[in-house]
C-alpha cells in the first residue's frame, strides 16, 4: 500500500463504476478462476451496487498461486453513502513456500463528523513477527489524534500518539 491517497483514488473509480453500472438500485457482480500455465490457479470475483437513496459500493477481491507454495491475495471495498459519508479499504497478504506470511492494508473514511486514515501490516517469518499500524484521525471540530503501534519480539509494543485541537495546538489525548 504505497498511500492512503491511493486508497481513495481506487475508491472514486470503484464508486464510479457503482454509479454507472447500476444506475437504479440493483447490484451487478462477476468472477472467475483459471489455471496458471506454471502451475496454481488465478481468479477473483466483484460486485457492485446502488442504493435508491444515492449510495454506492463496490468491492472485489483476486487471488494467484504458483503450485509450489507461493500466494498472493488483494482484496478492496470502497463506499458512498446517501448522506456523502466515502469510505474505502484495500489489501494485500502474500504467503511464500519457506511458511512466511505477509500483509499490508488500509483504511479511510470521511463523513460529516470527520475522517480517519490507517495503515499498516505485519510480517509473520520463521524468526518471529513484526507489525506496525498508523492511524490518523480527525473530528468535525478540527481536533486531530495521530497514532503508531509496532510489535517485534525484541522491543515489544510500541505505542506512540499526539493530539491537537483545531489550532494545531498540542492537548492530552483522552
Amino acid at each position: 500500500m504505497k498511500t492512503v491517497g491511493a486508497l481513495f483514488t481506487v475508491a472514486a473509480a470503484m464508486i464510479l463504476l457503482a454509479s454507472s453500472a447500476a444506475e437504479a438500485s440493483g447490484r451487478i457482480r462477476g468472477g472467475g478462476v483459471v489455471a496458471n500455465p506454471d502451475g496454481g490457479y488465478s481468479g477473483g470475483r466483484a460486485v457492485a451496487g446502488r442504493g435508491p437513496n444515492g449510495g454506492a459500493y463496490a468491492r472485489g477481491r483476486a487471488f494467484q498461486t504458483d503450485g509450489e507454495g507461493n500466494g498472493k491475495a488483494a482484496s478492496g471495498g470502497a463506499f458512498r453513502g446517501p448522506n456523502g459519508a466515502v469510505g474505502a479499504r484495500a489489501g494485500t497478504t502474500s504467503r511464500s513456500t519457506d511458511g512466511t506470511v505477509t500483509h499490508q492494508g488500509g483504511m479511510a473514511a470521511s463523513g460529516a463528523r470527520g475522517s480517519v486514515e490507517s495503515s499498516g501490516g505485519f510480517t509473520k517469518a520463521p524468526d518471529g513477527v513484526t507489525q506496525s499500524r498508523t492511524t490518523t484521525a480527525t473530528g468535525a471540530n478540527g481536533a486531530t489524534y495521530q497514532g503508531s503501534t509496532s510489535y517485534d519480539k525484541t522491543t515489544g509494543v510500541t505505542h506512540s500518539g499526539s493530539c491537537t485541537d483545531a489550532a494545531g495546538n498540542t492537548v492530552p489525548c483522552r
